[in-house]
């Protein structure tokens, strides 16, 4: 399935492939010779892990030849209003991740439009360089309304990656115009090719 992932990535000339950091040598060594990117995720999926141990998944990630990672905020400390943690616990990846781009879900899903904001404005202050509207397990996915406020909270300058329920094109253009520069799918061949993706590969 990793090894399929990867050659439809070269085929299709997709700008990454998101995985488990376990397959990170694995994908690096399929994608050799290619323009694709290695995105690994921290904290996964739920976000509750210590920050030492989101450091430590980081820094395995990079030195196993990833790009980019794709941290999980602490929602926990996020609905407690411990605004600190949750910067420390963001700025801890970045540093660890060495210049390499950071995206940070903040999984919308679960949260309050407030908290949603919070995350925002914490994950800019803490040199995040995207975020990230969700893993695409938990409750929800992508919307334009979120996108939106993402966008509108992050500014110009910072990315952001529409996640999970983007089945389609007309989906993914829908969330490229609020505003996300990067859409997150496992369903992209059949979105470039015109089709639709089915719910159950979600």
């Amino acid at each position: 399935m990793i090894d399929k992932l990867c050659q439809e990535a070269r085929d299709h000339h997709f700008f990454a492939v998101c995985v488990n950091a376990y397959w990170v040598a694995r994908v690096k060594q399929q994608l050799r010779g290619s323009n694709v990117k290695i995105a690994a995720v921290v904290g996964f999926p739920l976000g509750a892990t210590t920050s030492e141990t989101k450091a430590f998944e980081t820094v395995q990630a990079v030195e196993n030849g990833t790009d980019e990672i794709d941290m999980v905020i602490n929602i926990g400390a996020l609905k407690d209003k411990d605004d600190e943690a949750v910067r420390r616990d963001i700025m801890g990846v970045v540093h660890s991740a060495g210049g390499n781009t950071v995206k940070v879900i903040i999984e919308t899903g679960l949260l309050t439009e407030e908290e949603k904001e919070r995350a925002c404005r914490l994950s800019k202050e803490a040199g995040a360089h995207f975020v990230k509207t969700s893993t695409g397990f938990g409750h929800g996915g992508a919307t334009v309304a979120d996108v939106e406020l993402m966008r509108r909270t992050v500014g110009p300058d910072m990315g952001v990656k529409a996640s999970g329920g983007v089945r389609d094109c007309a989906a993914a253009e829908a969330m490229i115009k609020a505003g996300a520069t990067r859409i997150g799918t496992s369903g992209g061949v059949s979105i470039v090719s015109g089709g639709t993706v089915a719910k159950g590969q979600y």
